[in-house]
């Protein structure tokens, strides 16, 4: 019989009095360092807004990697684009010998990730991308954080997205970002003013859920009883191809401008402990997996050690996978993995993505867990491994 958690943990990120701790001044790399700035209501929307800045023709081809979630394609069928794919190589990299002439040379763009919370130097991809003349879209959902080899996370796109949701207790957030190009008017559509009392509502009902202001029930009851009257408003997005895994990425309020309680939120908490928290549940994981049987790192910290890393979740390579990830979900514990692609996603040669959706699991490693859950979510992983249960 599976063992449950004895209390759930939080997927993300939660409003807590530890949210307002302050660990120094130094300066953190981060995309939000870069001179032209445009707030979304998460990564795929500033994903589906870069696209439009580009002002590409309808049905231009876009570069795409094979290792992906589909909210990263959504956009790109919604702003009547295509895609095709690229491999990826084991650092995460595009493989660009994977692309062939006559791909590259009918595409227009290219959107390149940077996995885990781990940046890249991305300074081979922006010359090939500069030879052939195709726009470079850098994916920092994963490293809202960091520096990219010689820049900073964001600096080698034209337009770099990020997701603020994942980083910050907030309920929605993306930022659309460039340092060399100014972004022109997003023309979005300002939440009405019952969506931003819902929003700022379910942060505190999310907090409230995992224990975040102790002390001050009293007061929060109070406005969870009025919650129940607002509902957040989601635009049908209409799209005649893909209309299941359109509707599965939640693409409603790609023209919605982001909510008050996100913008105030994601301005005014500290960054640097967020990025020491996660480094720290991350160098937990690290040490548990150590030599573990049928199970290792896909990446650790001390071969790409910096004080600027910031995990978004802890890559563990896992062999017997499928078993262990269905054991792992019906126990209701904060792991995922990526293994729902686009619909036509090729085989490539030399290709780590097809390893990775069913090999590798994403432990969350937020700054709201702490040595207990990462200690119970390792403890779960280890019990079902091979000649580990004793």
């Amino acid at each position: 019989m599976l063992e449950v958690t004895p209390r759930p943990l939080p997927r993300h990120p939660i409003l807590d009095w530890s949210s307002f701790f302050s660990v120094g001044s130094t300066p953190i790399s981060s995309i939000e360092n870069l001179r032209h700035q445009a707030f979304t209501t998460s990564g795929r929307a500033a994903i589906y807004q870069a696209l439009l800045q580009l002002k590409l023709p309808r049905g231009s081809t876009v570069l795409v990697p094979s290792y992906h979630c589909p909210t990263m394609i959504a956009p790109i069928f919604l702003a009547h684009l295509k895609v095709a794919y690229f491999a990826i190589t084991e650092e995460g990299l595009p493989n660009l010998l994977s692309i062939d002439d006559t791909t590259s040379d009918g595409c227009k763009a290219m959107l390149v990730s940077h996995y885990f919370g781990f940046a890249n130097s991305l300074h081979a991809v922006r010359a090939w991308c500069d030879a052939r003349n195709i726009s470079l879209i850098e994916d920092c959902a994963h490293c809202y954080f960091g520096r990219a080899g010689e820049r900073s996370v964001g600096a080698w796109g034209d337009y770099s997205t990020a997701s603020i949701s994942k980083f910050f207790p907030v309920q929605e957030g993306g930022v659309l970002a460039s340092d060399t190009r100014i972004i022109s008017n997003l023309n979005l559509e300002p939440a009405t003013f019952k969506d931003q009392i819902k929003g700022f509502l379910d942060v505190v009902e999310t907090s409230n859920k995992y224990g975040g202001f102790k002390g001050l029930n009293t007061s929060v009851n109070f406005l969870l009883r009025i919650k129940k009257i607002f509902k957040i408003n989601k635009k049908k997005i209409m799209q005649p191809q893909n209309e299941e895994i359109i509707k599965y990425c939640d693409m409603g309020r790609i023209n919605i401008k982001m909510l008050w309680s996100s913008f105030f939120i994601n301005k005014f908490l500290p960054r640097k402990f967020i990025s020491e928290k996660r480094r720290k549940n991350y160098f937990q994981y690290e040490r548990i997996f150590f030599n573990t049987a049928g199970a290792h790192p896909l990446l650790t910290i001390k071969d790409n050690f910096s004080t600027e890393i910031s995990p978004y979740v802890f890559p563990l390579w896992v062999d017997d996978a499928d078993r262990i990830y269905q054991s792992l979900k019906a126990m209701g514990l904060p792991v995922f993995r990526w293994d729902k692609i686009w619909p036509g996603t090729p085989q490539l040669v030399n290709d780590a993505g097809p390893g990775w959706c069913v090999h590798v699991l994403q432990l969350l490693c937020h700054q709201n867990l702490g040595e207990t859950e990462i200690n119970l979510i390792s403890s779960a992983i280890l019990k079902l491994l091979p000649n580990q249960a004793a």
